[in-house]
């Protein structure tokens, strides 16, 4: 699974793939990282990428121009192409799985300031995602999150299926079932016999009766 980031901070997206579960795979090449640093495309040499707005507004734009030849750049490499926006549709595991299935190469375009000129989303990307209904500093953290969510689908990326297989979020939006490690007892708080009993049958009907569901109050 190949990733490309244009990024005008790439150290933030490859810091991010040197350790922990995503630096293995990386390491073990289920995954490939290529960041574009988007004042590399600035076309000026005082490198600027972004402006302010036609028709007045507070903030800047990322132009059209430097995006446009970042993608170029890629040739026939840029796969799928994702702009992390807040007005795209909203991300969930079942559309991680529809990401996953239609392509086997991601190029993430990630918004900063105000957000980037409407062309780039009228013509030169082919899905907007958005990570929740609120405001972060940077498009590279949405990044971020869709291609770690989509990488652990990618086989061997868990180093165990059973991993996979046990994920805390599925489709009908329940979640995992609450978990226990050792003391058995701490602080008078104790784990619930039927997790300690050895009868398999009854641990797996305890967990599937108490799994959690998202709370959306």
């Amino acid at each position: 699974m190949q990733f490309n980031f244009i990024t005008l901070f790439p150290d933030k997206i490859e810091s991010y793939f040197q350790s922990g579960i995503p630096g293995k795979a990386k390491n073990n090449g289920f995954i490939d990282i290529n960041t574009i640093h988007l004042r590399d495309f600035a076309g000026n040499k005082h490198q600027k990428v972004d402006d302010t707005i036609y028709g007045g507004g507070p903030g800047m734009l990322l132009q059209v121009g430097p995006v446009y030849r970042a993608l170029e750049s890629l040739g026939d490499k840029k796969g799928l192409v994702v702009l992390m926006s807040p007005s795209g549709k909203l991300f969930d595991q079942k559309l991680a799985k529809e990401l996953y299935a239609s392509s086997d190469c991601f190029t993430f375009i990630s918004g900063y300031y105000e957000g980037v000129d409407h062309r780039v989303t009228e013509h030169l990307i082919d899905r907007e995602v958005a990570i929740g209904n609120y405001v972060i500093s940077s498009g590279d953290l949405a990044s971020l999150v869709v291609a770690d969510c989509i990488s652990r689908l990618v086989p061997g990326f868990l180093g165990k299926e059973a991993s996979l297989e046990e994920e805390s979020h599925n489709e009908e939006e329940e979640l995992e079932y609450p978990q226990f490690t050792k003391p058995y007892e701490f602080m008078g708080w104790t784990v619930p016999d039927v997790l300690v009993n050895g009868n398999h049958e009854e641990i797996r009907k305890w967990r599937q009766n108490n799994r959690k569901t998202r709370n959306h109050s």
